[in-house]
C-alpha cells in the first residue's frame, strides 16, 4: 500500500540576500605586554608569566587569585620587559620558560 503523497512547502517568494564575503578589517594594535618573572621569597622557585599589568599581576600571585603554581607562596618580582604586543610577550614567555640557564642565573 503505497503511503500518501506529502505536501511540499511552498517556496518563499522573498529570499534572503546572501552575505558578501569581505576582508578582514585590520584589529586596533594590541596595548603593550610585559613578560615577568617572579622568585619565591624563600628562593628555591621562579615563576614566568606574562599581562598587561605587572603591579595588579603580582598582587593577585601574593593574594591568592593568580595561577595555581603561585597560590600560598608569597613573590617578589625578579625581572621584567616590555613589548610592543600581547603576541610578543607571549612569544617570549614561551621563550624563557625554556630557558633554565636565565632561570638560575636570577635565583642568585
Amino acid at each position: 500500500m503505497k503511503s500518501p503523497p506529502q505536501k511540499s512547502r511552498p517556496k518563499a517568494k522573498h529570499r534572503k540576500a546572501k552575505a558578501k564575503k569581505t576582508r578582514a578589517k585590520p584589529k586596533a594594535k594590541s596595548s603593550d605586554g610585559f613578560v615577568y618573572v617572579l622568585g619565591s621569597v624563600k628562593g628555591r622557585l621562579t615563576y614566568i608569566g606574562w599581562t598587561t599589568d605587572i603591579e595588579r599581576r603580582l598582587a593577585q600571585h601574593n593574594g591568592g587569585s593568580g595561577a595555581k603554581f603561585t597560590r600560598g607562596r608569597e613573590w617578589v618580582l625578579l625581572y621584567a620587559e616590555r613589548h610592543e604586543t600581547r603576541n610578543a610577550a607571549m612569544r617570549r614567555e614561551y621563550f624563557l620558560k625554556r630557558d633554565k640557564r636565565f632561570r638560575a642565573s636570577l635565583k642568585t
